[in-house]
């Protein structure tokens, strides 16, 4: 029971302070900081863009009195403190980034801090460790936490898309993560899943404010950082792969897009319409349609995460089977609809 009242105080504790934040920064944004329409952003009107901000306000804040009123194994602090670092550097990174748009910082730069984040995480135990050496597990590991950052980060292209697919993933390492002991990710979940659902109605109310550069990139942070804090493999010796299947979504939405400008002859890193969102809307789905598909798309995805982390070989290889062809089947359709 106290236990359980511990992950109800980090889930409320992260939701009420974000909640109470955002108006004030939604006040203090409208007066100079606002993401302007134009060139590939079709929103009507200048919006805030200091969103990111309450998440991480309301994200450290709650898991800092969670440390002050638990007795946190020390192996635990030591792995939380690279968190703490690594999400404080990508979130300031974030921010400069959006206060200085549309100029913005280079991206040279943000590569730097954002393995210098990940670098962080690595120094404080937390890594890739299933393959046990350290010249495989620290390259993977760098890729994994900028690569998620980043890909976040592109998903925040239409409102409620990108916090809507951090609640899900968020969620989805949580019920993974709670029957065991990896105390951090339990704690540190469940105080971002406060965070975004607190942040998901004003996404949408007509007096919005975004997430920006530096809500979007924490979120891919923090998510990368937890999904490779807890343990899978405990009941089934392919479950270090659930990860793969958690992030699905926003691992899909990255690959698709960079294929999709590659094949156009563009530069990946670049923007374009190339988005999986875009596309849907070139359609015509609505929003509403279009934030539903993601966020079933990316629970079922965590179901077969689930599954994963208690099945036989035979349901694994099957699961990667069934969802290699899903996926491919998806890409050959997405890149037959026009997006100029």
């Amino acid at each position: 029971m106290k236990t359980f009242v511990l992950y109800l105080t980090a889930l409320l504790t992260a939701g009420i302070l974000t909640g109470v934040s955002l108006p004030l920064l939604r006040r203090l944004a409208a007066k100079k900081f606002l993401d302007v329409p134009g060139g590939l952003k079709h929103h009507a009107g200048a919006v805030p863009v200091l969103g990111g901000c309450g998440i991480f306000l309301g994200t450290l804040a709650s898991l800092t009195l969670i440390r002050l009123i638990t007795d946190f194994p020390s192996g635990t602090l030591h792995n939380l403190r690279g968190i703490f670092i690594g999400g404080t550097l990508i979130f300031a990174l974030g921010l400069a980034d959006d206060l200085n748009k549309p100029k913005g910082v280079s991206v040279p730069v943000k590569l730097i801090v954002q393995a210098l984040a990940a670098a962080a995480l690595i120094y404080y135990g937390v890594c890739i460790h299933a393959f046990g050496s350290a010249w495989i597990s620290w390259p993977l590991t760098f890729l994994w936490v900028v690569g998620l950052t980043n890909a976040f980060n592109l998903l925040d292209i239409m409102d409620g898309l990108c916090v809507s697919q951090a609640i899900v993933c968020t969620l989805g390492l949580a019920v993974i993560a709670l029957p065991s002991e990896y105390i951090y990710v339990n704690f540190a979940a469940l105080a971002l899943l406060g965070a975004c659902l607190a942040f998901w109605p004003y996404n949408h109310a007509k007096r919005k404010i975004f997430l920006g550069d530096s809500g979007a990139t924490f979120l891919g942070f923090m998510i990368a950082a937890l999904s490779i804090g807890t343990g899978y493999s405990e009941r089934s010796n392919w479950g270090f792969l659930a990860p793969l299947f958690i992030l699905a979504v926003p691992l899909f939405d990255t690959a698709f897009v960079s294929l999709a400008r590659i094949l156009k002859g563009k530069n990946p890193l670049k923007g374009s319409n190339d988005h999986i969102a875009l596309r849907l809307k070139k359609c015509h789905w609505p929003p509403v349609m279009i934030l539903s598909a993601f966020a079933a798309a990316g629970l079922f995805f965590n179901v077969l995460a689930f599954t994963l982390t208690h099945c036989c070989v035979q349901i694994a290889l099957a699961l990667f089977i069934f969802s290699a062809a899903a996926l491919a089947l998806a890409t050959l359709w997405l890149l037959h609809v026009k997006t100029e």
